[in-house]
């Protein structure tokens, strides 16, 4: 006679297994400091009445989650000698994130503005470390196709639900209870969130490169190894193209080019958005685990660039508000799944013992167009104008999906392969 446990399906299994549902936590902490290094401190210099030159400058701190690949190696080589290979780094990131916070929250941006900027960069260096672990541990740990599924949902729903709190949220409690105590607060979350890291289970063990030269060497070989490399390398640049080039301006089209104010677009995309992407990742991971990943990317894929069209509605209807918040609202949720899907891949890609480098190498390629195109679209726009500007981002998505139905066999043996 078969039991409960025999009774539960292996997507059921997958979703309540201890290894994927520790990673929604860990994402939760992956995500927190990015705006408390980012937004949420150029808030509280704004209040607290420094220059906009100041300020302007002091946005450059968040330049290491941009630049993380360069000592992505350094954690593939080397372990910390606690809990593994992964959760060893990861731990100690978090701690020193806590710390960093704590200490921000000591001094006042009018006379110990160097003091914060400074921790600042420190907490950009061990956030953008710790992602970098926990992208590989992540990677490491989910095996199955059910795994990769919802671990990339409940890392995309942990990852918005701390950008919710130490973004929207944060910027709220600060009116009530002054920033210093804020960031004491969001100190503590990181805290409580690293419990995380410490109930996570270790993934199976692998030999780390033998010395330095080898973990940056190794994983660059073995990627470009891999067969149909370049097409590879194509479809992960282009696969958000459309996406890139719709949020590039964004912000400035519904300020300037429809005429929202900036509580509006802040309050919409703050919390709407990103219970709406929320709600998507997780979509995602159920949905993925139903077409799998080969149709998942295109429908996906097609999905997000239609949205596109919502902001070309905009330009139509102008500032009202509830339409604002339908065209948001399909662009994160759909956004949501497609990074869902867009994660597995990645995950899927990289080789166990190179994971860190190479998930933060491919990850650096997939963010290329959201980083360089801002120029390109502020011409198209003044050639054409925000609506055939944003009717014309539909297309660029085209060659993205041409790369993902090029290779269709590889992806369906990457997704059978670690079934």
């Amino acid at each position: 006679m078969s039991t409960a446990a025999d009774a539960v399906p292996p997507q059921a299994e997958a979703w309540y297994s201890r290894r994927v549902m520790m990673i929604a936590v860990l994402g939760f902490a992956s995500g927190l400091p990015l705006a408390l290094s980012g937004s949420a401190l150029q808030a509280w210099f704004t209040v607290s009445g420094l220059k906009l030159s100041t300020i302007g400058w002091a946005t450059l701190i968040g330049q290491a989650y941009v630049l993380k690949w360069l000592w992505a190696p350094l954690v593939d080589r080397y372990a910390v000698p606690l809990l593994g290979r992964r959760r060893g780094w990861i731990l100690l990131c978090q701690l020193a994130c806590a710390a960093c916070l704590f200490g921000m929250s000591l001094y006042d941006p009018r006379g110990d503005m160097n003091a914060i900027v400074l921790l600042g960069v420190a907490l950009a260096v061990f956030s953008a470390t710790q992602d970098i672990a926990f992208d590989a541990h992540r990677t490491d740990l989910l095996v199955t196709p059910e795994q990769r599924s919802w671990g990339s949902a409940l890392t995309q729903s942990g990852y918005r639900l701390a950008m919710l709190t130490s973004g929207g949220l944060a910027l709220i409690l600060a009116d009530q209870l002054g920033w210093p105590l804020v960031y004491q607060l969001m100190a503590v979350l990181m805290l409580l969130a690293s419990l995380g890291t410490l109930f996570s289970p270790n993934a199976a063990q692998v030999a780390p490169p033998r010395n330095l030269l080898n973990a940056v060497v190794e994983p660059l070989a073995a990627f470009f190894k891999r067969k149909d490399v370049l097409a590879w390398i194509a479809l992960i640049i282009l696969y958000k193209l459309a996406d890139a080039f719709s949020l590039a301006l964004s912000t400035t089209f519904l300020l300037r080019g429809v005429g929202f104010s900036q509580t509006e677009v802040g309050s919409v995309n703050k919390f709407v958005g990103l219970a709406a992407g929320l709600a998507g990742s997780l979509a995602g991971g159920w949905i993925l685990l139903r077409l799998r990943l080969l149709p998942a990317l295109l429908v996906f894929g097609a999905a997000q660039a239609l949205t596109n069209l919502g902001f070309a509605w905009l330009t139509l209807t102008g500032p009202d508000v509830p339409a604002l918040v339908l065209v948001v609202l399909a662009d994160q949720a759909i956004g949501g799944m497609g990074s869902t899907a867009f994660g597995v891949l990645l995950m899927a890609l990289c080789d166990q013992r190179y994971s860190a480098t190479q998930f933060a190498l491919l990850s650096a390629l997939a963010v290329v167009g959201r980083v360089y195109l801002g120029p390109a679209a502020a011409a198209v726009v003044d050639s054409i104008g925000w609506g055939p500007f944003f009717v014309t981002t539909v297309f660029t998505a085209i060659p993205g999906l041409y790369m993902v139905w090029l290779l269709r066999r590889r992806i369906t043996e990457l997704d059978v392969r670690s079934a």
